[in-house]
């Protein structure tokens, strides 16, 4: 959630994907793997025997043996196939055993990457937490490895096991090659052409199904504001439009997972069917009953089975082993040359040539309400320099409050630093606080004694002439006439909610903090007055932090942040009018006579 200045980032039109980005260094790995990748080859050619062993031994103990009267013949090819099965037991014992040699690398490899990278993190972030560092180093170290582990185990066995088959097939007859290889090639060829659409429809489903969740959370989070501005109508529509886009996605989907069906079809029962109907052809061609029981051995019990374990662990084990490894390779793990926050490197670079600290910085602020609470703010970076106007939007409930309550130090983050005028404010004594800003709440306080002690409360020695000044300033003279003038008793009971919210504006513009930080404080001001006092608290020297209650509001400054419960953007409003299709939605909807 990072929020701090600066354009959008601009991507190249065609990135590359994660097989692009993952091959070299696959490539790399393996080829640092020589011996590991020759004994298991090795061990494959043993299980390719296997195979061929078996198919073989059930033809000849049918041609040569039982159907030629020679019992014994019959069980000794026989006795070579069973033979070939039990030799299994030693092959895949040696499988594993080599391909410990590729997978413990690899997770020692990822490892030691996710530790470096939560390491660069940490430096490159102070204060702030990691939240993804022990799934990098537990669920998804994990999950390339066991997905790894899968996929070699499944093509290894795959090709070899093709290869033992097709050779048997070949040494009984080259007719059955003709039978059996073009619906094999064919449905494996049609598996594979999907493979690229249906990952882009996965894609495509993925985020349509994260679209309309994001907007029922929304719409749920801003009851109120779509209520009050009448705007139910134009919700559900753009609810209707997102069911309907899932609707189609989902579809598309189901309609590639058709034709991979098929092609499983095509290449898992054709080659047993064509075999059967074909039984009168190629007997015509002079193949022998115990070839077709052989070949029939060979698809049943070796081919079929590879290729049905292949297709499903392409299309589950090997996507997710993609899109974690890119992950990992998309991050680089090297850390930064500094110790600054990769957020704002120019601000930091002014900082330490002896510029004056931002008014205003949050480092991966992180705030929940409970252990098991979803987080409000979510490892923010927020910079807002002296002398700036920040306004803060968002729907109700969606953490603005919490935000100026964390930058007055009055509520305490989770995790992350705040800090004003360079200063920690967590932990800081509240008299220390009331010199780096002032916290103007919704509900003004005024206090029973005279105008003038009100409206100097944060700077009792405040000279008349100011005080005076700042009253004309944010126009509040008609109202100080009408109390009695300056030394006139006030009570509070006799004020409406707007005149407290003005005499508590002309309060803090007397104040010495250089942040002023406004939570919908001029809600029951019109809006004339409203930008009078704002546009008075803005020429004031420091640093101006507005909860906008009126699109007006947001307008007046020169940079507005957007929070809406999963992110933050900032940005002038012509930015943000590109960036955040939330606050295309608020300035649309926004009713400036609300309040």
């Amino acid at each position: 959630m990072t929020a701090v200045g600066g354009g959008p980032a601009v991507r190249s039109g065609r990135e590359p994907g994660p097989l692009r980005r993952v091959r070299p260094h696959a490539r790399r790995f393996l080829a640092g793997r020589k011996g590991v990748l020759t004994r298991l080859g090795a061990w494959s050619v043993a299980e390719s025997a296997q195979t061929f062993l078996v198919g073989y031994g059930v033809a000849r103990a049918v041609d040569r043996g039982f159907l030629a009267g020679d019992t014994a013949a019959g069980l000794g090819w026989l006795a070579v196939a069973a033979v070939a099965v039990v030799l299994g037991a030693p092959v895949v014992r040696g499988v594993f055993a080599q391909l410990a040699g590729l997978t413990e690398p690899l997770r020692d490899r990822l490892v030691r990457r996710a530790v470096v990278r939560s390491m660069a993190d940490a430096q490159a972030r102070p204060g702030g937490r990691d939240r993804a560092a022990v799934s990098r180093l537990t669920n998804q170290v994990e999950i390339v490895r066991d997905s790894f582990a899968g996929l070699v185990l499944t093509l290894r066995s795959f090709v070899f096991t093709a290869a033992g088959a097709l050779l048997g097939l070949f040494s009984l007859d080259p007719a059955l090659l003709v039978v059996v290889v073009p619906p094999l090639a064919g449905g494996l060829a049609l598996f594979l052409v999907t493979l690229r659409p249906m990952a882009a429809a996965q894609r495509r489903a993925l985020a349509a199904d994260e679209a309309l969740g994001d907007h029922a959370a929304r719409t749920r989070g801003a009851l109120r504001d779509i209520t009050a501005c009448g705007t139910q109508e134009e919700v559900e529509r753009d609810g209707e439009r997102l069911v309907a886009d899932a609707a189609a996605t989902a579809r598309v989907l189901a309609r590639w997972a058709a034709v991979r069906t098929l092609a499983l079809g095509v290449a898992g029962q054709l080659p047993v069917l064509l075999l059967l109907v074909t039984v009168p052809w190629l007997r015509g061609k002079g193949v022998t009953t115990g070839a077709l029981l052989g070949a029939f051995t060979y698809l049943a019990q070796a081919l079929l089975p590879a290729l049905h374990t292949l297709m499903s662990a392409i299309g589950a084990a090997g996507t997710r082993l993609l899109v974690v490894l890119d992950r990992f390779i998309g991050t680089d793990p090297r850390p930064p040359l500094t110790g600054t926050s990769p957020a704002a490197p120019a601000a930091d670079a002014g900082r330490r040539a002896g510029a004056p600290a931002p008014a205003v910085e949050l480092r991966s602020v992180t705030l929940s309400y409970g252990a098991r609470a979803e987080p409000v703010l979510d490892a923010l970076d927020l910079r807002v320099e002296d002398g700036e106007h920040l306004a803060v939007v968002g729907p109700s409930g969606i953490g603005k409050s919490t935000l100026t309550r964390l930058v007055a130090g009055t509520l305490a983050p989770s995790g992350g630093a705040v800090e004003v005028a360079g200063h920690a404010v967590t932990g800081r004594a509240s008299t220390e606080l009331s010199d780096l800003r002032v916290l103007l709440p919704q509900q003004a306080y005024v206090f029973t004694a005279s105008v003038r002690d009100n409206l100097t409360y944060l700077r009792p020695d405040a000279p008349a002439a100011r005080v005076r000044a700042a009253v004309r300033e944010l126009g509040a003279d008609a109202l100080v006439e009408r109390l009695g003038g300056l030394d006139a008793p006030l009570v509070p009971g006799d004020l409406s909610q707007g005149e407290r919210q003005l005499l508590v504006l002309v309060r803090a513009h007397l104040s010495t903090a250089r942040l002023l930080l406004l939570d919908e404080a001029t809600c029951h001001l019109d809006p004339a007055a409203e930008a009078r006092a704002e546009e008075a608290l803005a020429r004031r020297p420091g640093a101006l932090v507005v909860v906008a209650h009126r699109m007006s509001s947001a307008l007046r400054a020169d940079r507005i942040l957007v929070l809406d419960g999963t992110g933050a953007i900032c940005g002038t409003h012509r930015e943000l009018l590109v960036r955040s299709p939330l606050y295309r939605d608020l300035v649309g909807h926004w009713d400036e006579s609300r309040g």
